[in-house]
């Protein structure tokens, strides 16, 4: 006898689709299955709101991609009376976003700031007493590397903390105060009388 269905007859109920909050409870449990639905269910409004920050697609991917990692990482951490799921999402995106285009900018206003500050180093109407310090001091520059050069320039020319050069670098503050004390090393050695 095979099972049909009237008109008056209503089809067996389908199994209830978890809410957003209960997938990231089965994230935090370690469920990856909760976090790939939670990823169909998000993904696209995510890739759309970091295009329209970014408007690289290849940095948009990433983006995204690191984002569900965090929120697989912290998803214990989630608080429903904070906000929605979709919410905090898009908040995490949005940040991630503005940090990597502040970032990107950053990096390129240090490179184009890197050359006029070598170049005001050895600028001909610079005081012609200083002229030697200049040259030793520039030639003494360029042994550095650029990431040691970027961060003297945006501690001491630019009057940035370790803190905020960290930030705005994204890397760990250790790392800022071992490359300015290994710079600082290298340019005393670089400028010690001979």
């Amino acid at each position: 006898m095979s099972a049909r269905y009237g008109a008056h007859d209503v089809p067996p109920p389908q199994p209830a689709q978890p809410d957003d909050a209960e997938l990231v409870q089965g994230m935090a449990r370690g469920d990856a299955a909760a976090l790939g639905q939670l990823y169909d269910r998000h993904v696209a409004v995510m890739v759309a709101l970091a295009a329209r920050i970014l408007g690289r697609s290849a940095e948009v991917e990433d983006l995204v991609h690191e984002v569900f990692l965090e929120t697989w990482r912290r998803a214990a951490d989630y608080d429903a009376e904070r906000a929605s799921v979709r919410g905090w999402l898009l908040l995490r995106t949005r940040s991630r976003a503005l940090d990597l285009k502040k970032s990107a900018r950053l990096s390129r206003q240090v490179a184009n700031g890197e050359a006029a500050w070598l170049e005001q180093l050895s600028a001909p109407g610079a005081d012609p007493a200083l002229g030697a310090e200049r040259g030793q001091l520039q030639r003494a520059l360029l042994t550095l590397t650029e990431q040691q050069r970027q961060i003297l320039l945006l501690g001491y020319f630019e009057g940035r903390s370790s803190g905020e050069i960290a930030q705005l670098l994204a890397i760990p503050l250790g790392t800022v105060k071992s490359r300015v004390a290994t710079a600082l090393a290298q340019l005393r050695a670089a400028l010690a009388p001979r």
